[in-house]
């Protein structure tokens, strides 16, 4: 996705790059956020949640911003919102497929 390398996102993955769409973020806003997003269905523990962040990084999907302590604060890069909208044009694509199979 954005540049050919990135696969389908796993749910926490989605809901983690949709966490900085409006704002940056910080760890524990970020695990906030997934958990009110999805009503607590989705949760992140402390491990999954910084794998990703560094994958994220390493990938230049989000950068860090600030770094006060232990606090270590991101954003979403161009190309991270490119890689969220296509995923999310990709599961846009599998509903309607999935409902016109439902007819």
């Amino acid at each position: 996705m954005g540049d050919g390398k990135h696969s389908p996102l796993t749910e926490p993955m989605l809901y983690v790059l949709m966490a900085f769409l409006r704002q940056e973020r910080c760890g524990t806003e970020i695990t906030q956020f997934v958990s009110d997003k999805t009503g607590g269905r989705v949760r992140l523990g402390p491990g999954t949640l910084y794998t990703l962040l560094g994958k994220f990084q390493e990938e230049k999907l989000i950068e860090e911003t600030q770094v006060d302590g232990r606090k270590r604060t991101y954003r979403l890069t161009h190309l991270g919102r490119t890689v969220y909208e296509e995923e999310v044009e990709r599961l846009r694509s599998c509903l309607r497929d999935a409902e016109e199979e439902l007819l």
